[in-house]
């Protein structure tokens, strides 16, 4: 399969997307995480395009070869949900099943929540539902993964605090050494990628609805960031969840991972 690098108008930005497989296959959107870019997804890019299926890996904005809006408020959830699914509409199709690690699973929680038009299926990778995330960020355990969130506030320094090597031993053990060049690359201007911290704290988007789409999380145990007991959505709110846990994965866990993720993606998405 060919990789194909678009530039694709969504909305008001310019979204840069690597895409595999048949145009005319049911498309699968998959979103990366913070400090990813689209880069992340090359082991799931081949196996959907042989599944026959049209997956598509866009650079959210702020990173990357996309558009990079100044200020935090330009990283407010209404502009992020907003992209996607004005990207979804660009690439000619109605809805798409939809894949999200970190932040940009986070995200997919509101497309889903606030599109549920654009979803079909919703796949979420070491990511938790936004409820759980208010009512567990704030737990002692939690506070101590989680203390980057209340740095990321702070002007100036958090820029200066990721630096490119700080970003290399963050990724020695995830991914190639090519790969890791084109992350750092990708969030050169650091200040949208931790724009989106800020402007989760200052604008938060508390206006939930419940998910009616098939919903599969799967998480990587061993995750220093994120606690495990974070991987089950409130059926409240996801009443058609199911969660595979991955026992010796961390947070990239499509990537430590792949062979399996590859493997149950596939599964809920056919």
């Amino acid at each position: 399969m060919t990789l194909e690098e678009l530039d694709v108008q969504a909305g008001g930005v310019r979204m840069r997307c690597d895409a595999m497989g048949t145009r005319d296959g049911p498309l699968v959107l998959l979103l990366h995480g913070f400090p990813d870019c689209r880069i992340s997804w090359r082991r799931q890019l081949p196996a959907l395009a042989a599944a026959g299926f049209r997956a598509v890996a866009p650079d959210l904005r702020g990173y990357g070869g996309s558009d990079k809006p100044r200020g935090v408020d330009s990283y407010r959830m209404k502009h992020l949900v907003g992209d996607v699914a004005s990207l979804i509409e660009a690439l000619g199709r109605d809805r798409a099943d939809v894949v999200g690690h970190d932040w940009g699973g986070y995200v997919a929680w509101y497309v889903a929540m606030w599109r549920p038009e654009r979803v079909r299926r919703l796949a979420q990778l070491n990511i938790p539902h936004p409820q759980r995330v208010l009512r567990r960020l704030w737990t002692p355990r939690q506070l101590r993964k989680s203390w980057y969130i209340f740095f990321f506030q702070l002007p100036f320094f958090p820029e200066r605090f990721m630096t490119d090597e700080a970003l290399r031993r963050l990724y020695r053990k995830i991914h190639t050494p090519d790969e890791i060049e084109i992350i750092v690359q990708s969030v050169r201007d650091r200040s949208p990628p931790i724009h989106y911290y800020r402007a989760a704290l200052r604008h938060p988007s508390l206006r939930w609805r419940a998910i009616e789409a098939p919903v599969l999380v799967l998480w990587g145990e061993r995750d220093r960031w994120l606690g495990k007991e974070l991987a089950e959505p409130d059926p409240r709110w996801v009443p058609n969840a199911r969660v595979e846990r991955i026992a010796e994965a961390g947070h990239w866990v499509h990537a430590e991972a792949a062979d399996r993720v590859n493997e149950l993606l596939l599964a809920f998405l056919r």
